[in-house]
C-alpha cells in the first residue's frame, strides 16, 4: 500500500465513509422527529410495522362497532321515550274508563268521557308510529320489531335488543282500536284491558331499559378496548422524542467533525508538494 500517494488517499476514503454513515443516521433521526414515529414504514422494521398495521385495522373496525352501538342506543332511547308516553296515555285511559263505570253518569257526561277516551286511545297509535330513529321502529310490530342487532366485535358478532309491540290490540297494549266506554258495561271491560296493558307496557319498558343498558355498557368497553389498542400501537411505533432530540444534537456535532476530518484528509496530499521544492 502506498503511504504517500497522490492517486490514493486512504484517509479521505475512511473519512468519507464515516461521514456518509453519520448522514444516514442523521436522516433516520430527522425522519423520526418529523413523523414522531420510530417505525414509519415497512423498511424501518418489517415485523413491527406489520403488527402495528394489523392493530390499526382492528382499531378502525372498532370504530364501526362503536357507530353501530351508538345507533342502537339511540333507537332504543327513542323507543323508551315513546313507551313512557304510551304508559302515560294508558294511565289517562284508566282514569276515563274508571270514571265511565259510574252508572249514575248522565248521557252527556258519558259521551264526553267516551270522546276523550277515543282521542287518547288514538294518540297511542300516533306515538308508536313516530317512534323511529334512522328508520328503525322497535314498537310498531313491523319488521324492525324483530329487534336491533348491534355489532359487538370486529368478527361480526352482535348484541340484540328485542323489539316490543305497543300497537293497539297487540300483545302488550290489549286495548283495541275499537275499544270504547260508551256504556258502563263497555267501560268495565275497557278498564280491565287498560289495567292489563299498563302492566305489560311496564314490563316492556323494563326489557327495553335492560337492552339500552347492555348497549351502553358494551360501548364503554369497546371505547376502552380501542384506546388500549391505540396505546399499544403507540408503544410499538412511536419515537422517544426526548431521546431523538439528544441524538440529533450528537449526530450534528459528529457530522461537523466528519466534514472537518474529510477536509484535513483531502489536504494531506498537498504536503507532498513540499518535497519537490
Amino acid at each position: 500500500m502506498a503511504v504517500n500517494s497522490v492517486n490514493t488517499n486512504s484517509g479521505a476514503l475512511v473519512a468519507l465513509q464515516n461521514l456518509n454513515a453519520t448522514n444516514n443516521e442523521l436522516g433516520v433521526v430527522q425522519s423520526r422527529i418529523n413523523t414522531g414515529k420510530k417505525v414509519n414504514s415497512a423498511k424501518d422494521n418489517g415485523a413491527i410495522w406489520a403488527i402495528a398495521q394489523g392493530q390499526r385495522s382492528e382499531i378502525s373496525a372498532l370504530g364501526a362497532v362503536k357507530d353501530s352501538l351508538s345507533r342502537g342506543s339511540s333507537a332504543v332511547d327513542v323507543s323508551i321515550a315513546a313507551g313512557e308516553s304510551v304508559s302515560d296515555l294508558l294511565s289517562q285511559l284508566k282514569e276515563k274508563a274508571l270514571s265511565a263505570t259510574d252508572k249514575s253518569l248522565s248521557t252527556a257526561s258519558r259521551s264526553a268521557l267516551n270522546e276523550d277516551f277515543k282521542a287518547i286511545r288514538d294518540q297511542i297509535t300516533t306515538v308508536v308510529n313516530n317512534a323511529k330513529f334512522n328508520g328503525i321502529n322497535l314498537l310498531d310490530n313491523s319488521t324492525g320489531t324483530a329487534g336491533y342487532k348491534a355489532l359487538s366485535n370486529t368478527t361480526g358478532s352482535t348484541i340484540k335488543v328485542a323489539g316490543e309491540n305497543l300497537s293497539l290490540g297487540g300483545a302488550n297494549v290489549t286495548v283495541a282500536a275499537t275499544t270504547t266506554i260508551g256504556t258502563s258495561t263497555t267501560a268495565t271491560s275497557a278498564l280491565a284491558l287498560v289495567n292489563a296493558s299498563i302492566d305489560k307496557v311496564s314490563a316492556s319498558l323494563a326489557r327495553l331499559g335492560t337492552g339500552a343498558k347492555s348497549l351502553e355498557t358494551h360501548a364503554t368497553f369497546v371505547g376502552k378496548l380501542s384506546d388500549a389498542m391505540e396505546a399499544g400501537v403507540g408503544n410499538l411505533v412511536d419515537a422517544d422524542l426526548a431521546k431523538e432530540s439528544a441524538r440529533l444534537q450528537s449526530l450534528q456535532t459528529k457530522q461537523q467533525l466528519g466534514v472537518q476530518a474529510l477536509s484535513i484528509a483531502n489536504q494531506s496530499t498537498s504536503v507532498l508538494l513540499g518535497l519537490f521544492r
